[in-house]
């Protein structure tokens, strides 16, 4: 069970690392358009998608990434809470 829980451990802190990336790209105005472009937006605007409904972009900037990844983290810290009872 042990094993299980750290996959998932690292497998959320994996995919909040290309969130990271995929923030960075939009500063770099056609780093979308390559292949690993698209190929994050596939796999981070769902996760993404729920927090910009909620949270409104502060003038040009949008936290709603922020809150993400934070709540990624907050998972994590989950997983691993859970590790110690089991």
């Amino acid at each position: 069970m042990i094993f299980v829980i750290d996959i998932i451990h690292k497998a959320i802190g994996l995919y909040s690392f290309l969130l990271i990336i995929y923030i960075f790209m939009s500063w770099v105005p056609s780093s979308r358009e390559t292949k690993i472009g698209r190929f994050l937006e596939k796999i981070c605007e769902p996760f993404l998608e729920p927090f910009r409904r909620f949270i409104p972009p502060l003038g040009m900037i949008d936290i709603s990434p922020i809150v993400a990844i934070l709540t990624l983290r907050l998972a994590a810290t989950g997983v691993l809470s859970l590790a110690n009872y089991i």
